[in-house]
């Protein structure tokens, strides 16, 4: 198929490029490098240096994805920063749903009907119950979440249009054959611990007192999803976790015995719009992609060091 990618120079969207392109898919990514990295964009693929936020001149995106003439859409270029959101929530509708809008009506144009959205865990909100299933209430407590709830929602109205499907996925972590996370400012509690043991940086703020559970995934076990979703033409709204939460404290261990020293940390206030717990109930995605979790927690942290050890600068080094 031919694919368009948009983020497809960030964390999980350069490793979803290259496992299409592995694949034997024709893909051209899109991404205007505000956050992502030029280095991480796999050299097969074609690269469009631009931006879904036209909204002066939404034409503009028409033009891109109508030169392009796409197949099918993997949409992850988005704002991910869940305090940042809560400063500055203008900046996440502007971005996340603003620019979702602009790449829908350019798909409809185009005559492009088929995309697979990265969603997020962040539109369930403060759970009710663990594991989270997908027929979990959804409400955000943070204007990222908001975000990617309002784009799920624009989906579920164009259905009869586009057919759609959103991975909601938790955690990602861990490194890939070259590529992992580089952000500026980077918030992630992995690369952070990295990081501060590799002595790349200051020591580990722990938010809160590192009670807080999350479901950890590695990247290439989310970036494989995305595959299987266009390959199998499967749509609606699935999860992607492993189903097996960690606390901030298990996590920060992981770090200390895969590096054979203890993470130099402090601790500091909880951060707001944050969930004490989130861990997914997967069934649905294995159930109906054949999609599993297939690399633990301690090889994703392991990747991870091996990454950050290796490039102290990220893509800049």
């Amino acid at each position: 198929m031919r694919i368009l990618v948009t983020g497809g120079a960030g964390y999980v969207g350069s490793v979803v490029t290259r496992l299409l392109l592995d694949r034997g898919h024709e893909v051209a990514v899109l991404d205007n490098l505000e956050a992502g990295h030029r280095k991480a964009i796999d050299p097969r693929a074609a690269f469009l240096e631009g931006d879904l936020r036209r909204t002066d001149d939404a034409s503009d995106v028409v033009e891109i994805v109508t030169g392009l003439r796409p197949e099918a859409v993997v949409h992850m270029a988005a704002y991910a920063l869940v305090g940042e959101s809560v400063l500055n929530p203008w900046m996440y509708l502007n971005n996340n749903v603003g620019g979702g809008v602009n790449l829908l009506h350019a798909m409809w144009v185009s005559g492009c009907r088929r995309i697979v959205f990265s969603s997020s865990c962040a539109t369930y909100g403060n759970p009710d119950f663990l594991p989270i299933t997908e027929a979990h209430r959804q409400a955000p407590v943070s204007p990222y979440g908001e975000s990617k709830l309002m784009f799920e929602r624009m989906l579920r109205v164009m259905s009869g249009e586009i057919r759609s499907t959103s991975l909601r996925y938790f955690n990602a972590c861990g490194a890939w054959e070259g590529l992992g996370e580089d952000h500026d400012p980077e918030t992630h509690l992995v690369p952070n611990a990295c990081k501060a043991v590799l002595g790349q940086g200051e020591p580990l703020v722990v938010h809160g007192d590192g009670s807080q559970v999350r479901d950890y995934v590695h990247v290439r076990d989310i970036a494989q999803a995305h595959v299987l979703a266009l390959e199998q033409d499967v749509a609606g709204e699935m999860n992607l976790g492993t189903g097996i939460g960690h606390s901030v404290s298990e996590v920060v261990a992981a770090v200390s015995a895969a590096a054979g020293r203890e993470v130099p940390l402090r601790f500091g206030p909880p951060r707001p719009g944050d969930p004490s717990r989130l861990v997914a109930d997967p069934r649905l995605a294995v159930e109906r992609l054949s999609w599993r979790q297939s690399i633990p927690l301690e090889e994703s942290v392991r990747s991870a060091l091996e990454w950050h050890g290796s490039r102290p600068r990220g893509y800049g080094g």
